[in-house]
């Protein structure tokens, strides 16, 4: 398999300059500095690429939204890694932080920034260390500064450290918190392209996104485009968890059977594939996809689309047949309840009334009509929050509901779960 931002991290010692260098680290950053920004924003475009945070819009085209003026622009990467069952970014941040570095800027450099900014999850404590130190190393080695390669390129990077909040892995959040205001989502419009960080021009990307521009840029979008499916290009780092063998990351090329990732990357399910009972394909706010669904399902935006899902995150949550889903959407709905800011009425009180239901379903308490509240509450949340975290503790309910509603009807009519 195809490995784009992934390539380094078996070498030892990769998180230093030196490692990263031998294997043609910084080549892309020198190749890059002969062409225009428009230029290279164009080989994103051809290259397809798709956001990897979980939105998946198209990152060449919105780095074209950046406007071409002389007003102060910034660049920020979200390293702020929430969403429950993900952990790929983070092994970028901690085995080559020097291909993240590169990256930024790279797209710095296209988008006409000068200063650029790692938001990082606060509790990656052991990560903000290693990449504080490799932009040390860029620094001395003049990758980073006012004049880079001497080239008379600008460009500053600082590492900010998040404090744990959930709501903060949302670019307009994020943004918040990093102007040193409390981390609630802004109104969009206007969108951070035209006013995001102070006021300026602001380009976020996720860590995978912007650390699989050197390679696009190396070996052209045309390459990168023929990775992966239709509309669905290039790599994806999934990381597995739950019920497989061999849990961890994997990276992959989009459009791979999800049944492949599980058997023959990730060891195969618990007790064979006949022992499965559901996939939350794309992290916990997206909704979980049956056993006959996953026989043939392929992980691409548009198939898990259609099969009433997402990729989001690539967060693979296994679950064979042990699992009571009801209990499993209950601890989910907790977790939103706490993350919930508190900014928006529909989140503020739907997801406590998820959550507050959700808990007397699995404690045996559940009532007649309790399911269809459970719809209804959802209903009254999605679409109509400031931010999409109102949809994200929605969603898991709805799908949950949907897939295997005779769970949610036995907790109700005999007061307890119909697995073991």
């Amino acid at each position: 398999m195809t490995k784009i931002v992934y390539k380094n991290i078996h070498l030892e010692n990769s998180h230093t300059l030196a490692v990263y260098k031998a294997g043609g680290g910084y080549q892309a950053l020198e190749k890059a500095l002969t062409l225009s920004g428009d230029d290279i924003i164009d080989e994103v475009k051809r290259s397809g690429i798709r956001g990897r945070g979980g939105a998946g819009f198209p990152a060449g085209l919105k780095w074209s939204f950046i406007p071409k003026n002389d007003v102060p622009k910034y660049l920020v990467c979200n390293a702020d890694e929430g969403e429950p069952g993900t952990c790929k970014d983070r092994d970028i941040l901690r085995y080559d932080p020097h291909l993240l570095i590169e990256g930024m800027i790279i797209a710095g450099y296209a988008v006409r920034a000068e200063r650029g900014y790692v938001y990082i999850r606060g509790e990656f404590y052991r990560e903000a260390e290693r990449l504080q130190a490799a932009v040390d190393e860029a620094y001395a080695a003049g990758l980073l500064g006012d004049n880079i390669l001497g080239r008379g390129v600008r460009f500053q990077l600082a590492v900010h450290r998040g404090a744990g909040a959930y709501v903060c892995g949302e670019e307009t959040g994020l943004i918040e918190s990093l102007e040193g205001k409390k981390g609630q989502p802004r109104l969009k419009p206007p969108f951070p392209a035209n006013v995001g960080l102070y006021g300026g021009p602001t380009v976020i990307n996720n860590v995978e996104t912007l650390s699989a521009i050197p390679a696009i840029l190396t070996n052209g979008g045309a390459w990168y485009s023929k990775l992966g499916v239709e509309k669905s290009s290039g790599t994806k780092l999934f990381s597995v968890s739950g019920h497989v063998n061999k849990p961890g990351n994997y990276e992959v090329e989009l459009g791979i059977p999800l049944r492949v990732l599980l058997e023959e990357h990730a060891g195969g399910v618990r007790g064979g594939w006949d022992n499965l009972k559901g996939v939350i394909p794309g992290g916990s706010s997206t909704p979980v996809l049956t056993k006959a669904v996953c026989e043939t399902v392929t992980m691409d935006y548009d198939a898990l689309s259609r099969a009433g899902s997402m990729l989001g995150s690539g967060a693979v949550i296994v679950m064979d047949r042990s699992v009571c889903i009801v209990r499993a959407i209950a601890r989910l709905s907790r977790f939103y309840r706490h993350e919930s800011c508190g900014q928006c009425s529909p989140c503020r009180e739907g997801t406590g009334w998820l959550a507050q239901v959700m808990d007397r379903l699995e404690h045996g308490k559940g009532v007649q009509g309790d399911i269809d509240l459970l719809l209804s509450i959802s209903e009254n949340i999605q679409g109509k929050t400031i931010c999409a975290l109102g949809d994200a503790a929605a969603m898991p309910v709805v799908g949950a509901i949907k897939a295997f509603r005779e769970e949610f009807e036995y907790h109700v009519a005999h007061g307890r779960c119909m697995v073991a």
